[in-house]
């Protein structure tokens, strides 16, 4: 059946972006056009083909479409901006940073620019065995050599010696990276490095060793970064005369903010759903979500999934105000409540 096909593939794309295999299968995902069955159909199908048709539903609506966004297109326009600057750049590659609050959207914007690099890269070269982008985050708590590691785990490199020392692992990075003619790597979860300690200064010169080593642009992301420590210092100021700077953050209710909702209802999959009636709610959303889009996207899938399970094939404001989303979320409509 084609509806369990749909349903496999889906599941397939579950492998972390953080190994090759996960990102090429991110990059190489078509967003799946799932049609509803028409009602008579829908009403015939047995007991086994329902619930088959309801999981293939479940699977569209965990994931749900990416709706572009302001913010997507900037530090689309900036990065490749970069990419395309540093192509014969002999001296110090500029960089990109994207910083903001938890749930802005920041990790599904870089991981859009690296897929889109990647894609004109595979055009523009067909059947090579190049790897143009790299995807790995900064592990919590971690030292140099861990995050040397991250790099040597998303290539699938053979295991490294316990004796190896952070410059030994960037060095057979870096050669693999080059061989490879890598020219964007993503740096996400920048957060976990604290720049404030000795640690946090080792992690920032082997960062700036690789980046003297590697000629590729380097995104990095990360929660409220100017505010961590990033920028202090020798090592800091320095980073801030290298990395242009995009700051992402909670939508205001206007324009985009609707068009933003209208984009994610056109993608719902629910028999009983009247078009436009999310987009009515869009202020209602607002305010729970406090402009969040990563809150949006946490709200709008939970909504869905639970009137497929429930049978009500329908998304209503009563049905919303029984999901349960982010704390940050949830405290803010709180206290937006209270201030009536």
């Amino acid at each position: 059946m084609a509806i369990l096909t749909e349903v496999n593939q889906l599941e397939d794309r579950l492998q972390p972006t953080t190994t090759v295999e996960g990102w090429h299968r991110f990059v190489e995902a078509d967003p799946i056009d799932f049609a509803l069955l028409p009602d008579n159909d829908w009403s015939a199908l047995t007991e086994h083909e329902r619930i088959v048709y309801d999981e293939a539903r479940v699977a569209h609506h965990a994931e749900l479409v990416v709706v572009t966004t302001s913010a997507i297109r900037e530090i689309n326009n900036e990065g490749r901006l970069l990419t395309l600057m540093n192509q014969r750049e002999k001296g110090a590659r500029r960089g990109l940073i994207v910083s903001g609050a938890a749930a802005t959207g920041k990790t599904t914007a870089i991981k859009q620019l690296g897929r889109l690099h990647e894609l004109r890269a595979r055009a523009r070269f067909p059947g090579s065995e190049r790897i143009p982008v790299v995807y790995v985050t900064a592990p919590p708590k971690g030292s140099p050599r861990k995050l040397a590691m991250e790099f040597a785990r998303f290539l699938g490199l053979p295991a490294i010696p316990s004796r190896s020392n952070a410059t030994d692992i960037a060095d057979a990075v870096c050669q693999v990276l080059i061989d490879v003619r890598c020219e964007v790597v993503i740096v996400d979860e920048l957060h976990n490095i604290n720049m404030a300690t000795t640690v946090g200064e080792d992690h920032s010169d082997h960062m700036k060793y690789l980046t003297e080593h590697l000629p590729a642009t380097f995104i990095y992301a990360g929660i409220d970064i100017e505010r961590s420590g990033m920028f202090t210092g020798v090592r800091g100021r320095q980073l801030a005369g290298r990395c242009v700077l995009v700051n992402t953050g909670p939508f205001p209710y206007h324009a985009e903010w609707k068009r933003l909702v209208a984009g994610m209802e056109s993608a719902l999959r629910l028999h009983h759903h009247q078009p436009g009636s999310l987009t009515r709610l869009a202020k209602y959303l607002h305010h729970r979500t406090g402009g969040m889009i990563g809150s949006l996207s946490h709200l709008i899938r939970a909504a869905a999934i639970r009137a497929i399970l429930d049978g009500t094939e329908a998304i209503t404001e009563a049905a919303m105000d029984r999901v349960r989303i982010d704390h940050a979320a949830e405290s803010s409509a709180r206290r937006k409540s209270s201030r009536r």
